[in-house]
């Protein structure tokens, strides 16, 4: 039986706050989106440009006729994904 080093449970830590920070981002978008919030707001454009990069990548995957829809399924893929990706990634580590 291997004997768990502290550097690989602190890598795991790491990596799944990043996840968590991502996909946080990414909700907090959909949830200012949602709420109609003040785009002229320099934080809600600070969170709409940081989510928009973030789901660059799965943002047009599907396309809907509503926007609130493409908005949630949108940006929601590169969230989950980022959790899920993140927190495997953060186990495997933990285990190592």
């Amino acid at each position: 039986m291997r004997a768990r080093t502290r550097g690989s449970s602190s890598a795991g830590r790491a990596v799944a706050i990043v996840a968590d920070v991502l996909a946080f981002v990414i909700i907090a978008w959909i949830l200012l989106y949602l709420l109609d919030a003040n785009r002229g707001n320099g934080l809600v454009d600070f969170v709409h440009d940081a989510a928009t990069w973030l789901a660059t990548w799965s943002y047009d995957l599907f396309t809907f006729d509503r926007d609130w829809v493409q908005v949630v399924v949108g940006y929601g893929i590169a969230a989950v994904a980022y959790l899920f990706i993140g927190h495997a990634l953060a186990g495997w580590l933990a285990r190592r």
